[in-house]
């Protein structure tokens, strides 16, 4: 089988490309994506001489031609080392700031140009740069990339010292690339080209250990050899240099499409002139014609799209189609592909992943194809799917060659499947993030504030203890074994709440208030779960034959979520209860599919489905969604919204009743008495909580009839989820999709001109704007403001307060493209999903709450583009000391930082009110979420019957130091967490797990941390015997509370006679004596004793 770039090989044109020196043209492409047609063309090339024994440059039009070049030619060329040299950018406040992965990439791509570095350098490379890199001076790197290697000795003080100079930043705990942080004799480094950081452990000088980890759960990964570690920043005040001097002598260039270059360093100029003006640092940008005369006049070989104008030369032409078909459904794609092979085409469908392709044979049943492995492909007439991402077809009659995507296939271009879970949001329960001035709630003495965690020796004991402030400066000293007591505080809105006093009732009055009302809400949700529990609803077959062909239909490979949620929906219809399930996850996530997969299977069964929305704008988007995917199956989906007349919204209503319709969209008009489905199966309710009481109670009554799965986007925390098992089905997809971008974010001054050039540099990309300005009172002068400063945009103005069709009419515009700009209060908060809108720009951000600017921000960053935030303030001398942590927080932000869990937080609390109910907000915010939660866990077990004593934490007291050192663990918040999971542990398992862990994370663990885990063991122990306390004081063994049956006993006294029993009191005794380590060791065998009597094996491990 020839592989996809020997086709070539003969082909008369191409042929004569490779034996001409100078230009070349390939011609009759679409111009709107030439690039998976220069990459396959430069791909036959490099496999030819002299292409294949030199360097190459090649110098695409733009950066995402320059980006799937790469991608393409590495794909097709696995002998050649291709890099991409991103641009640094010319971005707005800025300047000389490079993220890390882009510099991580940028100096792995110089290194790779470095002739004096053979190792980097490998074979000859191919270096793949957009036109206006090569206008950009670069920085060398400072140093060669860092290779550190399993055995290879390292001084370890030089190699922090060389991190430091590679840009890499020293934190306490590594979860951006770009940081490094030291524990011991461990070194944890994010490179900035990898996708996982990397832990190294050291012997004295030399790498033992060598192992990529998780930056969610800190935890190793598995083993590697070796890692590059290349500069994670650009080095300031060293002066650029242009990238044509950096070339190796020899280099080939291949130019593609250089009308498009022209415009786009065109653009870059303006740019330049925009952001810069006069300031332009010296030997920092090259013109276009110093990068001509660097790179020595004209290129090699030119690949254009278009022919040039005026040429009389005869130019070697490479004649293609796009192939576009008119293709609408399987069969219609089926018949094409088989026309391709009956006209003696070899035909390659490309797919984004090779699932995709394998999976292809099922779906088109009257195709023959297989898979191409290794870029092989059918040796004449015949069909094979390639799992190589490219953007158009590209048919080349010549070759008789069709290269086709799967979207003749599929239509509509998807995304690709995600790569990685988020970590969405982390537990509220956890310390990671706890700083001193942070709130926390004891459990017996209310609110107070964290100002540290102390070490004291009392008694000839050194313990850590937390340090608690409370009102009227007092002070509360927690002991590490009471540690599950206190709780962080974490109330709604981010609002400081008041000190609790220590002492007296009033706590106590708080907590009762709070936990009334958890029990009320307990109440209601159980009422609801036995009504549905005692109705008998429609049972759903399992998936039949037209279920699996709908299923695998769609055209990415489903998340780990995504098949979950789907299973336990399926589960829920195919039960005899009624379901009432919510889908919790962010817009783009795939809750959309789940929902049309439960749909389909109603339909099958001839049950009907009504999806209600909040606003008709979003019944609109989803009338297209379930529309589009429902185009291949008999299904009719119709919709009820004020977009439809009296006289077609009569006629939908009638074939609804008459079952003509199979689903019906609509917003909360579906809830009225007019409305009568013949026989209603299924009801799918996105965002309940933007619903009014009449609404909700409308659909409170269906929940007790009829399967429901309701959607939101709003986040629900993992510890409520928990909390309501039993009485509210939750499922959470928190996967998001593989190819967003980071949102780049500028904070600072408002500054009108760099308003107007956001706004037209998006709008010139053809992408829209959301222009936030909350205020109601001034948000028409605002928008006349931005008119008047440019004419050419369209802008449309949005808020709360504009009648209901209005505001419609306005988002439908701007959801269609009709408008450019969209001024807008944050109504946009809960927008909808528009991909085209990927610049923001917020007038006074320092107005908002971290939370809602994060959730504002999210409204952009939804496609393959980069998107970009402005969050301007005023003067900084008027900003609060708690506005510029804010702001700070979000320009730094990214998805992995503390930030993120912090607006991840405030979401989370914001969920749990829509999904309780907003009058529990104020219980939330006397008592914190977490202890709002262990009541309402408290109530709802309660009132299910179960029987609850007061959990008794047994007393350990053996007299040996426990604590964490500083040198273990230098940071405060990660000493402060280890104490809570000791002390909340609830098996042996959990707490073997943890010492793996800290081994893992911070090497040898020191005796006083061993002694707190082993602390941990034996009150876990006790909590299993049901045992009061165990104690060690003047050479005897005391445990208090323990309960030993009859036969027991004398088996514990046949092992050793010193055993001393008092079954009235349930008190053990036993004279021991010893150091530390032998006190560990009786104890350990006093509690083996009574385990092994009573038949319950042993503590683990040795002492």
């Amino acid at each position: 089988m020839p592989r996809l770039t020997g086709l070539l090989r003969g082909y008369a044109p191409f042929e004569e490309i490779v034996n001409r020196a100078g230009p070349a043209s390939v011609t009759g492409l679409v111009a709107t994506a030439p690039s998976f047609t220069h990459a396959y063309v430069t791909a036959g090339l490099l496999e030819r001489r002299p292409w294949r024994d030199g360097p190459v440059l090649v110098v695409a039009a733009g950066q995402e031609a320059a980006a799937d070049f790469e991608h393409e030619l590495s794909l097709y060329c696995p002998g050649r080392k291709v890099v991409y040299l991103p641009p640094r950018g010319v971005w707005y406040g800025s300047e000389g700031e490079v993220h890390a992965p882009v510099a991580g990439r940028r100096a792995r791509a110089l290194a790779a140009i470095d002739t004096g570095d053979p190792q980097a350098l490998g074979t000859a490379p191919v270096l793949v740069v957009e036109a206006t890199t090569l206008m950009e001076g670069v920085v060398p790197p400072p140093a060669a990339p860092l290779t550190i290697a399993m055995g290879v000795r390292h001084d370890f003080e030089d190699l922090v010292r060389k991190l430091v100079a590679l840009g890499y930043t020293r934190v306490d705990q590594v979860e951006d690339a770009g940081d490094f942080s030291v524990r011991g004799g461990i070194i944890d480094v994010f490179p900035a080209t990898e996708a996982h950081p990397v832990r190294v452990e050291f012997w004295g000088d030399e790498v033992e250990s060598l192992r990529r980890f998780s930056v969610f759960t800190q935890r190793s990964l598995g083993p590697v050899d070796a890692v590059l570690v290349y500069a994670a920043a650009e080095p300031s005040g060293v002066r650029p240099v242009g990238i044509p001097s950096l070339l190796p002598k020899g280099t080939r260039v291949i130019r593609t499409d250089p009308s498009r270059a022209a415009a786009r360093v065109e653009a870059f100029q303006s740019d330049l002139a925009d952001v810069l003006g006069e300031n332009v640092p010296e030997g920092a940008y090259l013109s276009w014609p110093e990068v001509e005369t660097g790179l020595g006049g004209l290129p090699d070989l030119t690949l254009d799209s278009l022919a040039p104008a005026g040429s009389d030369e005869t130019l070697p032409t490479i004649r293609a189609t796009s192939g576009e078909m008119p293709v609408t459904n399987l069969p219609e794609a089926e018949e094409a592909i088989n026309r391709f092979v009956r006209d003696g085409y070899r035909v390659v469908i490309a797919f984004e992943q090779r699932a995709e392709a394998e999976r292809a044979g099922y779906v088109l049943r009257r195709v023959t194809g297989s898979v191409a492995v290794g870029g092989e492909v059918e040796a004449g007439p015949g069909v094979s799917f390639l799992p190589v991402p490219h953007r158009r077809h590209l048919v080349i009659p010549d070759l008789r060659l069709a290269l086709l995507t799967d979207s003749l296939i599929f239509p509509r271009r998807h995304k690709a499947a995600p790569a990685k879970r988020a970590p969405a949001g982390l537990e509220l329960s956890s310390f990671r993030d706890l700083r001193k001035g942070d709130y926390v709630v004891h459990e017996d003495h209310g609110v107070g504030r964290f100002e540290g965690i102390s070490t004291k020796t009392v008694a000839g004991v050194t313990r850590d203890y937390l340090d608690l402030a409370y009102k009227d400066s007092d002070m509360l000293y927690v002991p590490h074994d009471q540690i599950a007591k206190v709780m962080r505080y974490v109330g709604a809105g981010g609002a400081a709440p008041g000190l609790s006093k220590l002492g007296g009732k009033a706590w106590e009055h708080v907590k009762s208030r709070a936990r009334r009302a958890a029990r009320e809400v307990a109440g209601e949700l159980l009422h609801l779960y036995a009504l549905r529990q005692a109705t008998k609803g429609y049972r759903f077959s399992e998936d039949g034959e037209w279920q699996v062909r709908f299923e695998k239909a769609f055209p990415y490979d489903e998340t780990e979520d995504q098949l979950r949620a789907i299973d336990v929906i399926k589960d829920d219809m195919e039960s005899e209860q009624p379901m009432d399930r919510l889908l919790c996850g962010d817009v783009g996530y795939g809750k959309t599919e789940v929902a049309l997969r439960a749909a389909f299977k109603a339909t099958l069964e001839g049950k009907q489905v009504m999806v209600l929305v909040p606003t008709t704008i979003l019944a609109q988007q989803h009338y297209g969604t379930f529309r589009e995917r429902f185009a291949d199956f008999p299904v009719k989906v119709e919709m009820i919204s004020r977009f439809r007349s009296a006289a077609e919204q009569k006629k939908i209503l009638k074939d609804f009743a008459a079952g003509q319709v199979d689903v019906l969209i609509g917003t909360h008009r579906l809830l009225s008495q007019d409305v009568m489905p013949k026989d209603l199966g299924l009801v799918i309710v996105d965002e309940e909580q933007r619903f009014g009481v009449t609404q909700k109670e409308a659909l409170r009554r269906l929940k007790v009839r009829v399967d429901v799965l309701t959607l939101t986007a709003t986040p629900i925390p993992r510890t409520l989820q928990m909390s309501l098992s039993g009485v509210r089905d939750i499922t959470t997809i928190e996967t998001p999709p593989r190819d967003r971008h980071p949102i780049q974010t500028y904070v600072g001054l408002y500054d009108e001109g760099m308003v107007t050039r956001a706004i037209e540099r998006e709008v010139d990309r053809g992408g829209q704007v959301y222009f936030l300005h909350n205020r109601v009172e001034t948000i028409d002068k605002a928008a006349l403001r931005l008119r008047e400063l440019m004419p050419r945009v369209r802008f449309s103005v949005a808020h709360g307060q504009m009648a209901e069709q209005e505001l419609e009419r306005v988002m439908l515009e701007f959801l269609r493209g009709d408008s450019d700009v969209l001024v807008s209060t944050t109504i946009i908060e809960n927008g909808l999903d528009i991909p085209n809108a990927n610049t923001l720009i917020v007038e006074r951000a320092d107005l908002l709450g971290l939370a809602q600017l994060y959730q504002i921000r999210g409204r952009i960053g939804r496609s393959t583009r980069v998107a970009h935030a402005f969050l301007f303030h005023p003067d900084e001398a008027v900003l609060t000391e708690e506005a510029v942590a804010r702001l700070s927080t979000l320009a730094d932000y990214t998805e992995l930082g503390s930030g993120f869990k912090i607006a991840m937080r405030d979401l989370e609390i914001r969920g749990a009110g829509e999904l309780l109910g907003e009058e529990q907000s104020g219980q939330i915010a006397a008592v914190g979420f977490e202890m709002y939660l262990s009541m309402l866990r408290e109530a709802t077990a309660q009132l299910q019957g179960q029987v609850l004593g007061v959990e008794k934490v047994p007393r350990v007291d053996i007299g040996i130091d426990a604590h964490v050192p500083a040198g273990f663990i230098g940071y405060e918040a990660a000493r402060v967490d280890l104490h809570r999971r000791i002390a909340s542990a609830e098996s042996l398992d959990e707490l073997a797990d943890l010492r793996a862990e800290l081994a893992d994370r911070f090497g040898e663990i020191p005796e006083p941390v061993d002694n707190l885990i082993f602390l941990g063991e034996v009150r876990v122990t006790l909590q299993g015997l049901g045992a009061d306390a165990l104690s060690v004081r003047q050479g005897r063994l005391s445990i208090s509370g323990l309960a030993l049956p009859p036969g027991s006993r004398e088996k514990l006294r046949s092992r050793d006679r010193r055993y001393i029993y008092a079954p009235v009191q349930g008190n053990l005794a036993l004279g021991m004596r010893g150091d530390e380590r032998g006190l560990r060791r009786a104890v350990r065998e006093v509690l083996d004793d009574i385990l092994g009597v009573l038949g319950d094996g042993a503590l683990p491990g040795a002492c």
